[in-house]
């Protein structure tokens, strides 16, 4: 690991300040994700602002009946919050699915939304990598790509996002609330927030320069039967080679988005109308103009069968 400088931020603003004015700079909440990146040295910050003090560890009450949920929030603190539970459910779900009990206390939920591609290829600092080192090639592509997208990637990456908890946020339309060192607010619906990978992989959001995330707002709830459905290649602490977040109504009409298939949660609005007509339907509009390669073709009729199983699910709660 690389000598880094360290300070505590004591507001949103002094904290999106110090990032802002030193170069190569971040912000630290968990860590559960960058340091273990820094310890590889593919994240070599040369100044880190912990951001854990600044009271942002709480959720509370929209006025329009939705939740506003603090930035630093722990995973499990959010998975276990009864208000959740009860109305959100999906997102209970999603979040116990991933990773460990003792990760779940750490990581953030800022922190989760930010995690980085479990790519091995971006793991591994011997081989070229676009979101490492922009213009040195892609080493998936022709490579070992089992784990990786089928959908919204590009000639120049095929890494996918790996989270559980941001997939679930995406069918429930949440919004993430930023502030700037201007101490300027800003609101982006989570459909916006994750970048597609393009010519520019190594942009992975559309967070400027020293925006640091407050919150992640949920709008009043939806009612429906929350699912969601992890498969992967073991049962615990892996990642997912597809997950489906759903929420179905009793007349058969929802949501639905996809995990462990693209550069961001992948949800197909006009897809969700198709729900009523059944998993083929919605998969083949949601993947419409996929890109699998030889290793991962599987996860298209992987992805239909696990929303076929989620839909049976839905089903059986609703009888």
């Amino acid at each position: 690991m690389r000598s880094f400088t360290y300070e505590r931020a004591s507001s949103p603003a002094q904290a999106a300040g110090a990032v802002g004015r030193v170069q190569g700079a971040r912000f630290l909440a968990g860590g559960t994700n960058l340091l273990d990146l820094m310890k590889l040295e593919i994240e070599t910050p040369t100044h880190l602002v912990d951001v854990q003090d600044l009271g942002l560890d709480k959720i509370e009450k929209t006025p329009d009946g939705g939740l506003r949920i603090g930035a630093f929030v722990s995973n499990t603190a959010l998975a276990a919050d009864s208000r959740i539970r009860r109305d959100y459910g999906v997102l209970t779900r999603a979040i116990v699915a991933g990773a460990s009990g003792q990760l779940r206390n750490k990581a953030s939920v800022a922190g989760n939304l930010l995690q980085r591609t479990r790519c091995p290829y971006f793991y591994d600092t011997n081989q070229p990598c676009n979101k490492r080192k922009p213009g040195s090639g892609c080493a998936a592509i022709g490579g070992y790509s089992r784990q990786l997208g089928v959908i919204g990637t590009s000639d120049a990456c095929i890494a996918t996002y790996p989270g559980d908890m941001a997939v679930a946020m995406r069918v429930l339309d949440a919004t993430v609330e930023t502030v700037d060192a201007q101490g300027r607010a800003r609101a982006v619906p989570i459909a916006d927030f994750h970048a597609l990978w393009g010519d520019t992989p190594q942009v992975e959001t559309v967070l400027r320069p020293g925006e640091l995330i407050t919150a992640v707002t949920l709008p009043r709830p939806i009612g429906g039967t929350h699912v969601y459905r992890k498969v992967r290649d073991r049962a615990s602490y892996a990642f997912a080679l597809v997950s489906v977040a759903a929420v179905v109504q009793r007349d058969g009409t929802g949501r639905v988005a996809f995990g462990g298939v693209a550069p961001k949660p992948w949800r197909v609005e006009a897809a969700d109308a198709l729900l009523p007509q059944g998993a083929k339907a919605v998969t083949a509009r949601a993947f419409a103009g996929a890109r699998p390669t030889a290793d991962n073709g599987f996860k298209l009729p992987l992805a239909e069968r696990t929303l076929a199983a989620v839909l049976a699910q839905a089903k059986g709660a609703l009888a």
